[in-house]
């Protein structure tokens, strides 16, 4: 498929938009995957643990490839940790602590191959690349690789990290507000699996926020932009999770999520909502991405954002008793 334009294809730097891509599948594990990638693109597999590998240097940039939890890979504080001292004996009993380590959690690995997803964080791509890539989708679908649509127990996502058009903080408000509205299209457009409507990774935002930010009136400079949606975000379980962008923008805003190792600053919108649809032959991330360009498309278009907007405060801060007549009238005049 045919990536789509977005309304303004080049950032700020008149260099054109990159698009980081994500995806979680079961039944390939990562070093088959890694044999997959590197077939088609190219570059120098490194491996970084035994469940997590790199192919350095594609025509993009770095693949990682790896099992899906944190207890599969060794963790980075203790093995940077260095011995407590510079003897002998302290330096052969941090060596034996890291070497046990390692060993363990190469066996959680093991063990959990086949349970949890393997995932591909693919370097940062062009969007009108976005196409080139697919190859890899469709490579995963022949080499047996299973989407979310394959189990009930399947709630794999594929996650798309656009890169922002501006940093500045009326854009940024724009497409907050342009997704907010585009939220509900998504979802029936996606079809979003029932198990990934269970589980909390890509939740709604709240209709407070939504009735919050939608006001006309509502100006905030990024710290306000941000704080305010601290108080009703709490969480990085967003369909749209803001906070890569946010701690880009504000690397030493005092708040524990600023800091959470999950978190990797860049000025991209975490898109979180789309499935991993795998089994379904010509779906990819092109496909996801022609959808997330009409939240941008929405966010350049200044009549129809402020006309919608409008329209969502009015349907939302109704009273009860004018939501109960209105349907009343609607079935009165329907029968």
């Amino acid at each position: 498929m045919t990536p789509l334009s977005p309304p303004e294809p080049c950032n700020s730097s008149g260099e054109i938009r990159r698009v980081g891509v994500e995806i979680e599948f079961a039944g390939l594990p990562p070093r088959d995957t890694t044999a997959l990638v590197q077939e088609l693109f190219g570059g120098e597999v490194v491996t970084v643990s035994a469940h997590r590998l790199k192919v350095k240097d594609t025509r993009w940039g770095d693949f990682v490839i790896e099992l899906d939890t944190q207890y599969a890979h060794p963790d980075d504080a203790l093995i940077n940790a260095g011995p407590k001292d510079d003897s002998d004996l302290e330096r052969h009993r941090h060596q034996a602590r890291v070497d046990f380590h390692t060993r363990t959690r190469e066996l959680i690995g093991d063990v959990v191959t086949g349970l949890v997803p393997t995932e591909i964080v693919c370097p940062p791509v062009r969007w009108d690349e976005l196409h080139e890539l697919d190859a890899l989708f469709e490579a995963l679908r022949v080499h047996g690789a299973k989407g979310t649509n394959d189990s009930l127990l399947y709630g794999f996502g594929l996650h798309l990290n656009p890169e922002a058009p501006s940093l500045e903080v009326a854009s940024i408000l724009d497409h907050l507000r342009a997704y907010l509205l585009s939220a509900q299209w998504l979802r029936e457009q996606i079809d979003i699996d029932i198990t990934r409507e269970v589980l909390p990774h890509a939740n709604p935002f709240p209709k407070p926020y939504a009735l919050k930010i939608l006001e006309p009136s509502y100006a905030p400079n990024v710290d306000t932009l941000i704080g305010d949606y601290l108080e009703y975000n709490p969480s990085r379980n967003r369909e749209l999770d803001m906070f890569p962008l946010f701690a880009y923008l504000r690397p030493d805003y005092p708040h524990p999520l600023f800091h959470h190792k999950l978190v990797k600053p860049r000025p991209t919108f975490h898109y979180r909502l789309p499935d991993a649809r795998l089994s379904e032959p010509g779906w990819g991330s092109a496909v996801e991405w022609n959808r997330w360009v009409e939240v941008e498309r929405l966010a350049a278009d200044k009549v129809a954002l402020t006309e919608r907007s409008a329209a969502y405060l009015a349907r939302h801060t109704r009273s009860p008793v004018t939501r109960w007549m209105d349907k009343l009238r609607d079935w009165m005049g329907g029968s």
